[in-house]
């Protein structure tokens, strides 16, 4: 007997199901929140070298001593990082002449001066994270995607060993605690081993939120509920953008967008344990009384009350008689067989690619013509209607086909805007949405598709591995911007490379279309 088919006999959705999506989908909220948050949280504003006071200063206009003061681009806009060793007083009569003797230029002696207009403050602006420690700066998001990195490590093995609810509760406490302290970080070393931690807890949420609800959800449902959890990480896209906008100080803001995560501890109360973990791990009794507790919520009252309980044990644990309850699996197991082995390597490298190419384009916000906090919200917007379209294609065309094609054409996207010349500004912000939708419908396709892929028994780690190699690339992508310096356009080109190459690797994956989810190894095999 499939667990399937007993989800059919209590009700595969009906209240209880919603009620377990829209609370699980609070937490799903708070993510993006944090993954996308440096964006905001290590902008860095325009600025230019601080200028020591002179007397020869005296009667002359900022304006004035900054023209002799500081070197100009091309453009004529002031250089960001260097000045002149001395004032260079005749470029007051002719500003257009330029000093060509480069001995006179010098990196900044003493510190920046920074436009607070758009920001009261930023790390960028806080510990002067900018020129020769720009480098720095982008490390910010890769310290916190190398937590997220080990915590999908971590949850993943102890959500399969001691369960979905318990582990998603100790990843909320802990975002909650290590979120505050990073808020009142005193010096950057605090706040980067503060990100890293916070990225260690909030992935335990990334990893658990899904699975927990679809392993609750039949067959026919099970698109929609990842489509329907997956939209509310658009929303809080959406959220962040207005929240940074009426925070501009980063402290703050960094307490309004982990403040959230208390309301999920709270409604995690409702929540009940994963009852296809329970089973699989031979703990009959729970698992009874949870699906009990479907059956009545969704009108079903008259379910297996009337029969005895070891009766009732042996038919949801009919398929489980050949294994040992809570027998012992590890990330081991995911290659230890041929096919798992070969599920293993593609999932991983198509999930690298998604949020190589996802993040590349998220922390790119002002690259495409539009001011920063509306490419956030539409990025967010655009998002949804994504997600709507990949719920029917994925149905129609089947998962496969939707992954490949997605990601594909998300590095076709990043692609076109290298070619199109920077002063058609609209038709690179069309292009760039465009290529953010097909991001965000990769991304939504491959968190169902694995879960599809990997058996319960090892379903957690396998997400857990993906999660791990997807947050490598989610680590890589900050710091794939400092290419720039080698040449402009090679951090959207490897953007493009890497999402059609790992695109094309979905092709390899088999097809789980209206498939049961499998329960042992031997259903993969």
């Amino acid at each position: 007997m499939k667990f399937e088919d007993l989800l059919l006999e209590i009700g595969g959705f009906g209240r209880f199901q919603i009620l377990i999506l829209f609370i699980l989908c609070l937490p799903r909220i708070n993510l993006p929140m944090h993954f996308l948050l440096h964006n905001f949280l290590a902008a860095t504003p325009s600025h230019h070298c601080a200028i020591p006071h002179q007397e020869a200063f005296v009667n002359l206009t900022m304006e004035e001593v900054l023209l002799i003061s500081i070197p100009r681009e091309p453009d004529g806009t002031f250089r960001s990082c260097e000045m002149f060793s001395q004032p260079q007083f005749h470029l007051l009569l002719n500003s257009s002449l330029q000093p060509e003797n480069n001995s006179i230029i010098q990196h900044c002696q003493h510190g920046w001066v920074y436009d607070h207009s758009q920001f009261t403050s930023t790390i960028s602006t806080q510990w002067d994270l900018v020129c020769e420690q720009r480098g720095l700066n982008q490390a910010t998001a890769t310290f916190f995607f190398i937590g997220v990195t080990m915590g999908a490590v971590v949850f993943g093995y102890l959500s399969d060993r001691f369960g979905r609810k318990a582990m998603l509760l100790l990843s909320l406490v802990c975002s909650v605690i290590f979120g505050m302290l990073s808020a009142a970080s005193v010096s950057y070393s605090m706040l980067a081993i503060m990100r890293t931690l916070t990225g260690v807890a909030l992935s335990g949420v990334s990893l658990i939120v899904l699975p927990l609800g679809m392993e609750w959800v039949d067959i026919q449902h099970r698109t929609f509920s990842g489509i329907l959890t997956s939209i509310f990480w658009s929303i809080g896209n959406m959220l962040l953008a207005m929240v940074a906008y009426l925070v501009r100080e980063w402290h703050w803001l960094l307490v309004a967008v982990t403040g959230p995560c208390l309301l999920s501890i709270v409604c995690l109360w409702w929540v009940p344990e994963s009852a296809r973990w329970l089973i699989a791990n031979g703990k009959v009794k729970q698992a009874h009384r949870h699906l009990l507790r479907c059956a009545r919520m969704n009108g079903r009252k008259d379910f297996a009350e009337d029969v005895p309980l070891t009766t009732y044990a042996q038919r949801i644990v009919l398929q489980w008689q050949h294994k040992k309850p809570g027998g012992s699996y590890s990330y081991i197991s995911l290659f230890r067989t041929p096919v798992l082995r070969k599920i293993s390597l593609c999932s991983g490298a198509v999930w690298f690619g998604v949020a190589f190419s996802y993040y590349g384009m998220s922390m790119n916000l002002t690259g495409f013509g539009l001011n920063m906090y509306l490419s956030q919200f539409v990025f967010g917007v655009i998002e949804i209607p994504a997600k709507m379209i990949m719920y029917v294609v994925m149905n129609r065309a089947g998962r496969r086909q939707s992954q490949a094609w997605a990601l594909i054409l998300t590095g076709l996207c990043i692609g076109a805007n290298v070619i199109i010349p920077k002063p058609f500004t609209s038709l690179r912000s069309v292009v760039a949405i465009m290529g953010k939708g097909f991001s965000e419908a990769a991304f939504t396709a491959v968190f169902l598709y694995t879960s599809e892929l990997y058996p319960t028994v090892l379903r957690q780690n396998g997400m857990g591995y993906t999660s791990f190699v997807a947050r490598l690339g989610g680590a890589l992508a900050p710091l794939v911007f400092l290419l720039d310096e080698v040449w402009r356009s090679l951090p959207e080109v490897t953007y493009c490379g890497v999402a059609v190459c790992c695109g094309s690797v979905a092709f390899l994956l088999p097809e789980t279309l209206n498939a049961h989810l499998p329960e042992g190894i031997e259903d993969v095999e």
